[in-house]
């Protein structure tokens, strides 16, 4: 069986998010996805070996402004696992764990060593994150290369929109909105 994995930190599961996991869908036979920072202990890298210069480019994409974590490991997963099967997707094709990104060295013991993990590069962050996969002995597949302003949206831009009262709708799977309207009723 191909297993593939998909990973990232998916607050609140957009559809940009949608378009990752369904092509990693494509790819698989079997999918798990991976949620990283699955609390606030494992979410930075002691950057200590990286280039002075590239320190502030390497930080994962995300804002300092609003809360870096709103929602938990628990939340996050059911909101993918909703959304999964809104897009037809029969839960017995995917599993959810955590993904250590920041803590790489236990990445090994969430996924197995022959999965072939799929990343989309948006910035310098992606590309050093295909680099670490890498020399952990993983085998990743870029799905695409595109800059920030081609991304669809960001968790950052829906949890801005949903603070300020905004609408969000277009931004997330049906799933998502009543899953976040019924644990945080909001209007």
């Amino acid at each position: 069986m191909k297993i593939g994995v998909a990973q990232g930190r998916f607050h609140i599961v957009h559809f940009g998010h949608m378009e990752y996991l369904l092509e990693c869908c494509k790819r698989c036979d079997y999918l798990l996805i991976g949620i990283s920072d699955m609390d606030p202990s494992c979410a930075y890298f002691d950057y200590s070996d990286i280039l002075e210069q590239d320190k502030k480019e390497m930080k994962p994409f995300r804002s300092f402004e609003d809360p870096i974590y709103p929602f938990t490991f628990f939340e996050r997963m059911q909101m993918l696992k909703l959304a999964l099967l809104e897009h037809n997707i029969k839960a017995s094709f995917f599993d959810i764990v955590p993904f250590p990104i920041h803590k790489p060295w236990l990445i090994k013991y969430y996924i197995p060593k022959s999965s072939n993990i799929f990343v989309t590069i948006y910035d310098k962050w992606g590309e050093y994150k295909v680099k670490l996969l890498q020399e952990l002995g993983f085998a990743v597949q870029v799905l695409w290369k595109r800059s920030m302003q081609e991304r669809f949206t960001t968790g950052t831009e829906v949890r801005k929109r949903l603070l300020k009262g905004e609408d969000f709708q277009d931004l997330v799977p049906r799933s998502v909105y009543k899953f976040l309207k019924e644990f945080y009723p909001f209007d």
